[in-house]
């Protein structure tokens, strides 16, 4: 949504709640993979997993790309994009772990999800990326978000200033600001 916001389009997407984890028949028909988000296009293509999704809304609307078309600034702006969304894979994944009983196989996965996420901060801190609105910057400053919101007990700021600096000047972007959760659970 953070995308087809800075985009300008979020009024032409129907947004439809659902559970993932309980497999429900409307989305398991757009998406045998049961998972969000799941974006079906006016032509009827089910096009699922935030990348694809995001790539697909760039050629929506009159707005900048999102995506550079070529060269140097397209493989900077997607190398972000998979910092970003590693960020959120290990999170995620560490997220969904924690509510399950501790035992040493799982608390040595939680471990390294938290060590990809801590190596790819310290990445992201030496070489903090441009301003929104390429679609590095924007899955950089989710996964942010989504630290914020969800690991709030583990502030990341205090060691990566750089970094911080960066994503409080992108953090009030529209798409960003709409897209923010209100309070952690």
């Amino acid at each position: 949504m953070a995308c087809a916001i800075e985009r300008d389009i979020e009024r032409q997407i129907e947004l439809i709640p659902t559970n993932p984890h309980v497999s429900p028949p409307p989305l398991l028909a757009a998406n045998p993979l049961s998972k969000v988000p799941c974006l079906v296009t006016s032509d009827g293509i089910a096009l699922f997993d935030s990348p694809v999704i995001c790539e697909y809304l760039d050629t929506i609307g009159n707005e900048l790309p999102m995506f550079p078309p070529a060269g140097g600034a397209r493989w900077r702006a997607l190398r972000y994009q998979a910092m970003g969304d590693g960020i959120l894979d290990a999170a995620v994944a560490r997220r969904m772990e924690q509510a399950k009983p501790q035992e040493d196989a799982r608390d040595a996965f939680m471990l390294r999800q938290k060590a990809a996420v801590d190596r790819t901060l310290a990445e992201l801190e030496r070489e903090p990326p441009h301003r929104l609105p390429d679609i590095g910057s924007l899955a950089v400053a989710c996964a942010l978000g989504y630290l914020d919101f969800r690991f709030f007990a583990e502030p990341w700021r205090d060691g990566h200033p750089t970094l911080a600096h960066w994503y409080q000047s992108v953090a009030a972007a529209r798409g960003m600001q709409s897209t923010r959760p209100t309070e952690p659970p």
